[in-house]
């Protein structure tokens, strides 16, 4: 069944030999189909060696000068001067015009291959009309093109990108009327004559579901006409007409002797089915036909519309004759595609959704095209987001986005084998944007438009980019190779395995010998048992494997084959009232079978005083810090004989804690851990430290060193706020205490960060035997706070994902090289310690038991670990994995836990591989690959490299026959779910 599986995958990536209308709809499916989360994986590869580097620029967004030198008015003036619901136009914009010097710089700058920028019609003949010729306008391209060639900078030319000439709107009615069909085709002509030695890549019209629909349509764009329902499909038919006489023009007249290539740029957003039903997947190719099948189909398919626009539309959508579709189809030497802001989630109404559900994702639209227009060669002409007009030069938003589009690109091209020929990001400056006019930007280079001469500078995009174009992709950086082959039995970093982080539930039930009463059957037809009065049996000295739920609970640990195991106890629980006479010896007496349980199946006791999932006694008061080490105290008297590691606080920096909760913990943690060094170290002979929460703090702009300031502060005040006093210095680290001090002198704030006192300062330093963290992900930090994103006012930054990183179904990051990165600040501020990692985990969907997204997590988390070990020299003692069960953290759990049965997950027969190996030997058996497309199937790689990955799919063999059971009914959900 596994092996099927397997080629059924294969099979699903094998790209269809034709493509005929309709054949998107499989793209849903299929990725689908795609095995998770390899397919999710960031892939590290670079693109093709011709591959085409580009930015772009629109001429009525950039140029301004919209008087100068005789140009004439266009629909976009008239439109933004006139109001139109618009406070500001582009009469001045970037001013391209004059600053054409500077914009050559920034080309150079990002290092592209080639440069897309649209020529004003209005500026070439300020009526439309060849007989208004402007010399001047002429000019201007040719000296951009002149000085394009001589930083080698190849362009792509556009001949209209929306600024009709104003005269043929207000005469003919625009492209509503097929006269100016005609006319451009008469201007398109003067620039193939003109320009056309120095051009290559032509695009006739930008994005003509735009120009039609929203300019003719619902009058949101120039010329802003709201009319009956049938004029935005007749400018459409004549915009295809249009493109269709320049192309023949160009083919005929041209081609052969300029050796160039004319398309259409063709705007889209993404879409995705809200239910993988057929019905969905219809609704979904529907609203691709209306937005970008409107004119690809045509062009690239038969010459007539799609199906969907003619049974919706009815009379409304014009025909062809069986010449007119001749004469349209295939008049296209690539597929220009623009997908971005201009149309995604911006001018897609509700009705063009038809019921789904809009999405970013490039890589499936790049699918689509694939397989809807028989594998065309794409050339991206425009792509990228935006961030906030009030953002300056740090514009990471943008940068992340376009590093997920061209990620996206990439696997379509490696994986899904779509010929992508090119990229380009829009745009190079901040301009005048559409109907968003300037409270947005898109550009790679700021433009300071308060400034007389609109200086430009470089933002981090700009630089992403620039690094992006030298690298031509992601290539493999030695730091993210992992180790292979490696086994650590020379030198055990976690002790021969690893261990389970959790809190359980008690179950005082005993299994037997807690009834001393004697019972006998009735003779009836009941056959109940009837206790006898007054006559008892003598009873044995109960033990602890009487107890049913440490039974399970040890039987389950030792099928881990961990070597330690941390729990924590309930302080709560153990000594309701603060009060040490009344503690709760029953719950003692549980813990310490508990305890002597997990000692005879060979397994370490690792016991936390104190977990933050308990509820808070209070830490906020100093008078805590006494009761806490009595209850200390009191634990190392009743089980300290059998537990020889204690963590006295787990993750006490975390859930906003106030700076006096801190220190009052400080003191805490302190006092138990002297208490143990006083009075039971020499007897017991065990180790005690705090665990701290330890997540990985990143700069979201790393490309200088003032960069990484914010990210430096923000760890400061999350790890270093309790590693300093007790690690370090014996106090609160420098830049934590001067960053509050400078903002309350400031009276920006009311944050009071406490003092120690030479006593409180001898009783924290240095009290630890280890360093205890818990890692879970990384954070991206910013201290850019206009951008709409979370803020947090005392550390005064924003916090940011990549898009690119794997997440959870509780949005948490995968991030493994953040592990290694918080090993090694530890190291470098606290030299040698022995570092502990006492939780690693990620959540996967409840009930899930092939919970392939947590292997792949511990397999990466690992595997920094190993490298932090290996290479780096951190002396790393210990790895435990989180969780041990669902039961009480959800999704969390290595065992899953439904209907109070426990049953193995996947990455519970994997991790018990590594620890049985003690890392990751290297496999004996021969690597398999799928039959056709064999670097594109990924999971015969994941499942078939070595045994222990296969051993994987035999876990659970020694199951219990009700969780058999149970696992049998939850596959069968599954594969209902997907025949659904």
């Amino acid at each position: 069944m596994q092996l099927y599986f397997l080629v059924y995958v294969c099979w699903l990536q094998v790209p269809s030999a034709l493509g005929h209308p309709g054949d998107g709809e499989r793209t849903w499916l299929r990725f689908d189909q795609m095995p998770q989360p390899e397919d999710e994986l960031f892939l590290y590869d670079t693109f093709p060696p011709d591959f085409v580097w580009a930015v772009g620029t629109a001429a009525y967004q950039v140029e301004g000068a919209f008087e100068k030198d005789g140009k004439g008015p266009s629909i976009w003036d008239r439109f933004t001067h006139r109001g139109n619901g618009t406070s500001s136009n582009g009469d001045e914009a970037s001013d391209s015009y004059h600053q054409l010097q500077r914009d050559i710089h920034a080309l150079s700058i990002l290092g592209v291959t080639h440069y897309r920028f649209s020529i004003s019609w209005p500026r070439v003949f300020p009526t439309g009309r060849s007989d208004s010729y402007n010399h001047a306008g002429v000019s201007y391209y040719r000296g951009l093109l002149n000085q394009l060639k001589k930083i080698r900078v190849q362009p792509v030319v556009t001949l209209y990108h929306w600024d009709l000439p104003d005269d043929l709107q207000r005469q003919y009615g625009g492209w509503s009327n097929p006269v100016v069909i005609e006319l451009f085709k008469e201007y398109a002509d003067f620039c193939f004559r003109t320009f056309g030695e120095d051009v290559k890549y032509w695009i006739t019209i930008d994005n003509p579901f735009v120009v039609a629909w929203h300019g003719y349509g619902t009058g949101i764009v120039a010329p802003g006409i709201r009319s009956e329902p049938s004029l935005p499909f007749r400018v459409g038919h004549n915009l295809l007409k249009a493109h269709a006489a320049v192309w023949h023009l160009y083919n005929d007249k041209y081609r052969q002797k300029q050796q160039g290539q004319v398309s259409i740029s063709l705007g889209s957003h993404g879409i995705t089915p809200l239910h993988l039903t057929k019905e969905s997947i219809k609704a979904c190719q529907c609203s691709l036909s209306f937005v970008l099948g409107w004119f690809a189909k045509p062009l690239f398919n038969d010459g007539d519309y799609p199906q969907c626009m003619k049974v919706n539309l009815s009379s409304n959508l014009p025909s062809f004759t069986e010449d007119e579709k001749k004469y349209v189809n295939n008049t296209v030497d690539f597929f220009a595609l623009s997908f971005g802001p201009v149309i995604s989630f911006q001018l897609i109404n509700d009705s063009l959704r038809f019921g789904q559900s809009e999405t970013l994702n490039l890589r499936i639209l790049l699918s689509w095209i694939k397989a809807e227009y028989n594998s065309p060669r794409v050339f991206i002409v425009e792509n990228g987001w935006f961030v906030e007009g009030g953002t300056k030069t740090e514009d990471a938003i943008n940068m992340y986005y376009i590093k997920r589009f061209v990620a996206e690109t990439l696997k379509a091209i490696k994986y899904d084998k779509v010929n992508v020929i090119g990229y380009t990001a829009w745009s190079l400056v901040d301009g005048f944007e559409w109907y968003r006019e300037y409270d947005i930007r898109r550009g790679l280079f700021y433009v300071d438009f308060t400034s007389p001469d609109l200086r430009r500078i470089q933002k981090t995009s700009g630089l992403f980019y620039q690094k992006l174009i030298e690298k031509n992709g992601f290539p493999v950086l030695p730091e993210n190779e992992p180790i292979k082959h490696l086994s650590l039995h020379e030198g055990l970093y976690v002790k021969g395995s690893a261990g389970a982080s959790d809190i359980f539930k008690v179950d005082f039930a005993r299994s037997q010998f807690n009834d001393p009463n004697v019972y006998i059957w009735e003779n009836t037809s009941t056959m109940l048992l009837k206790k006898v009065d007054g006559v008892t049996a003598p009873m044995r000295k109960p033990h602890c494997s009487d107890y049913d739920a440490i039974k399970q609970q040890v039987s389950q640990v030792r099928r881990m084959h961990v070597t330690h195991f941390n729990f924590p106890l309930n302080w709560t629980a153990l000594v309701p009232n603060g009060n040490l006479s009344q503690a709760n010896s029953t719950l003692f007496k549980y813990y310490r079978c508990f305890t002597s349980e997990l000692l005879r199946a060979n397994v370490t006791p690792i016991v936390t005083l104190w977990h933050w999932t308990e509820s808070d006694p209070g830490w906020l008061g100093i008078d805590n810090v006494q009761p806490f080490a009595d209850y200390a105290r009191l634990c190392f008297q009743k089980l300290g004989d059998l537990v020889k590691f204690w963590i006295t606080l787990n993750e006490p920096n975390t859930r906003d804690r106030s700076f006096d909760m801190g220190h009052t913990l400080l003191k805490a943690h302190a006092s138990a851990w002297h208490i143990y060094d006083k009075d039971f170290r020499e007897e017991q002979n065990g180790k005690i430290s705090i665990t701290l929460h330890a997540n990985w703090i990143e700069s979201a702009y790393p490309f200088t060193r003032n960069d990484g300031e914010p990210a430096t502060r923000v760890l400061e005040f999350s790890l270093g706020w309790f590693s300093e006093p007790i690690f370090g210095s014996g106090d609160y680290p420098t830049i934590m205490r001067d960053w509050v001090q400078q903002r309350n002198h400031l009276d920006l704030y009311n944050h009071r960060l406490p003092f120690f006192t030479k006593e409180e300062k001898e009783l924290v330093h240095k009290s630890f035997d280890f360093f205890a963290l818990s890692h879970y992900t990384t954070a991206l930090v910013s201290e850019v706070k206009n951008e709409k994103v979370r803020s947090n006012d005392i550390t005064e930054v924003v916090y940011l994902s990549d898009s690119t990183w794997l997440k959870s179904p509780k949005n948490m990051p995968v991030v493994p090289w953040g592990l290694r990165k918080v090993l090694n600040w530890v190291k470098s501020k606290y030299e040698n310690v022995p570092v502990y990692i006492m939780a690693n985990g990620i959540d996967v969907e409840n009930e899930k038991i092939e919970d392939k997204l947590r292997l792949h997590y511990h397999h990466q988390y690992i595997n920094e670990a190993l490298k932090a070990y290996l290479l780096d020299g951190v002396n790393l003692q210990g790895y435990f994995a989180y969780a041990f069960s669902d039961q009480t953290d959800p999704g969390f759990g290595l065992y899953g836990y439904i209907h109070d049965e426990y049953y193995e997950k996947l990455t519970l027969g994997y991790y018990r591989s590594i620890i049985d190996q003690n890392g990751f030997p290297a496999s004996s058996s021969v690597q398999q690959k799928c039959a056709s497309e064999q670097e594109s199937c990924r999971i015969c790689a994941l499942l078939l490299t070595n045994r222990s990955l296969l051993a994987m799919s035999l876990v659970g063999v020694g199951f219990t026959l009700t969780t058999t059971f149970t696992i049998c009914y939850l596959r069968r959900l599954a594969r209902r779910y997907h025949r659904a």
